[in-house]
């Protein structure tokens, strides 16, 4: 009887063995698939999005850390293609955009946090994800104010849903109101939360829009070190390190490259090729952290303060691209 009961074990073992092999193969086909270059980053997301859901990512212990050092590689990888001038004059003309665009949306969000009951951090932390630079922002404002995982959780659930949604949203209605590449590249850079879909859709809007959103994007994710020192005397927290986005820096030596050593001319335009294939896996990844369990936890009300937030920073940037630049 014992001898059947671990057959029966070792049986069952086996399987579950071979149903994971099963899982992390197609997986890794499916990351093959995104780096093949046939299909555009919205459908990688897309796909990302279905797998989770149906068939679970095997690896989601290394999801966190594996996008955010392929995005950032993706990011720096782009600073190739672009020309230090016309990002200066870009990020010249996206900077008024961006100081009132943040501290608007920093205290909008505040008073509907406190209308709708929301919890305070969590209230905080969506308000910073959309104000300045999404899931990046969360990360480096959530240990300033000692938020704990649920916190943090719901509102980087909130954002990545939002996000996955403006990949598709933004480049449809930028067609619609027939903007420019260049309102478009402002645009999309105010408007959405993280570099990974501004950078996305603008990709997918035009080569110039791409270059304006990706300068102004940047620019704007170093507003979390003024925003977290702010917060660390709001939540009363001063012993708190801020983490700085250091790959900023190398984006803009990238940019420098490109721009005045003329030898870098023989490889840029591989670099930016893999960077734009780094950013459709980085998507799919996203997209593969999404189950239905992080959705179900994020709640109604964080929810309807981020679309709220959204819908606010979308339309007030849009108007103010379309009818005062």
């Amino acid at each position: 009887m014992e001898n059947q009961s671990y057959l029966v074990s070792n049986k069952s073992t086996f399987l579950f063995e071979i149903k994971k092999w099963q899982q992390q193969m197609f997986f890794i086909f499916l990351i093959l698939i995104c780096l093949s270059g046939f299909i555009s980053p919205p459908i990688a997301l897309l796909l990302g999005l279905v797998v989770a859901n149906l068939a679970g990512h095997p690896f989601l212990h290394l999801n966190h850390k594996a996008t955010t050092i392929l995005l950032q590689v993706s990011v720096v990888g782009l600073g190739f293609g672009m020309n230090v001038n016309s990002a200066l004059s870009a990020g010249k003309e996206g900077f008024l955009f961006t100081i009132a665009s943040i501290f608007s949306t920093l205290t909008l969000g505040f008073f509907i946090g406190k209308w709708f009951s929301i919890e305070k951090k969590t209230s905080h932390l969506i308000s910073c994800g959309t104000a300045i630079c999404g899931g990046s922002a969360i990360a480096a404002i959530a240990p300033v104010i000692k938020s704990d995982e649920k916190q943090t959780s719901v509102a980087l659930g909130v954002i990545f849903i939002l996000n996955s949604v403006a990949l598709f949203l933004f480049p449809a209605v930028g067609h619609w109101l027939h903007l420019t590449q260049h309102e478009f590249g402002l645009w999309c850079a105010i408007a959405i939360h993280d570099t990974s879909s501004v950078v996305g859709a603008a990709n997918k809007y035009g080569a110039e829009a791409l270059q304006i959103a990706t300068t102004v994007k940047l620019a704007r994710a170093l507003w979390i070190i003024p925003v977290a020192l702010i917060t660390s005397y709001l939540f009363k927290n001063k012993k708190s390190k801020i983490k700085i986005p250091y790959f900023i820096g190398l984006f803009i030596l990238a940019m420098l490259c490109n721009t005045f050593v003329s030898q870098t001319a023989l490889v840029a335009p591989y670099l930016v090729s893999i960077a734009k294939t780094g950013l459709t896996v980085t998507l799919f990844l996203i997209g593969a952290g999404l189950n239905w369990k992080i959705l179900k936890t994020v709640g109604i009300k964080p929810l309807l303060q981020g679309v709220l937030l959204w819908g606010f920073i979308a339309i007030a940037a849009l108007v103010s691209i379309i009818y005062l630049s």
